[in-house]
């Protein structure tokens, strides 16, 4: 059994938990610890350090960030400070604690786990994970293998910015029931079928929980979509699957 620790570092918290990644499986409770207000990089990478420090873990460490990750440089800053652009986070982190780190965007951990370990395990062709929180996260995966960094949260739909419009924190800030949140994102997915016709749609992030509410609302044309089955553990798992795929030696 290879037990690496995965942490995923979200707009309002940022948590971790040692994974199976034989199985998927997280072999402890998860530990949570609120993001720093601005979520500033000396901030979160002392969290991040707490978080190694409270599982007591001496191994290899996968991280999630919320924005391009290029060879463990973070490109973007969506929702969190503008100084991680352009950042060795992988260096950053690795320094803040002692281990050898891992980087990978959020939504690519939670698409690799939830195509590993979730609904998308053991499905031919293409699957489009999306992940609804403070943003819209993606993940766009063929036969197992990831195409990272897509973005597709950033894309418009005439004059609406997909994510400012139909995001979670969308559905919170304009006080829309369900039904009115699904026809938003019905809408976003109809252009995304348009443009990509996956064979499956998984929607994950803090709304997979309540799949109930919505999951009948969103009838894709031609694609399935179902609800993420990992839920809020995928960026975890996802993170210690991209650690584990570097220590195999793969860059």
């Amino acid at each position: 059994m290879s037990v690496i620790l995965g942490i995923d570092i979200g707009g309002s918290g940022i948590k971790g938990a040692p994974v199976d990644t034989a199985t998927g499986k997280l072999v402890a409770g998860r530990h949570r610890i609120p993001t720093p207000e601005g979520a500033k990089p000396d901030d979160v990478q002392a969290v991040v350090a707490q978080l190694v420090k409270h599982f007591g873990h001496s191994g290899p460490v996968g991280v999630t960030f919320p924005g391009i990750v290029q060879h463990g440089k973070t490109l973007s800053a969506a929702n969190v400070d503008k100084d991680w652009i352009g950042l060795d986070a992988d260096a950053l982190f690795t320094r803040a604690t002692g281990r050898d780190v891992t980087l990978i965007n959020d939504a690519d951990a939670a698409g690799l786990a939830e195509a590993r370990f979730g609904a998308g395990a053991d499905v031919k062709g293409t699957v489009l994970v999306l992940t609804f929180g403070t943003g819209i996260g993606s993940a766009l995966i063929h036969d197992g293998v990831l195409v990272p960094n897509t973005e597709f949260g950033h894309l418009w739909l005439r004059d609406k910015h997909a994510e400012t419009w139909a995001s979670d924190r969308a559905r919170e800030r304009d006080d829309l029931n369900w039904k009115q949140w699904a026809k938003r994102v019905a809408t976003y997915i109809e252009h995304l079928e348009l443009l990509l016709s996956p064979d499956l749609f998984i929607i994950g992030g803090g709304v997979s929980k309540k799949a109930d509410k919505w999951q009948d609302l969103i009838v894709p044309a031609r694609s399935k979509l179902v609800a993420a089955a990992l839920q809020n553990e995928a960026g975890i798992v996802g993170a210690a699957m991209i650690a584990e795929h570097r220590l195999s030696g793969h860059s």
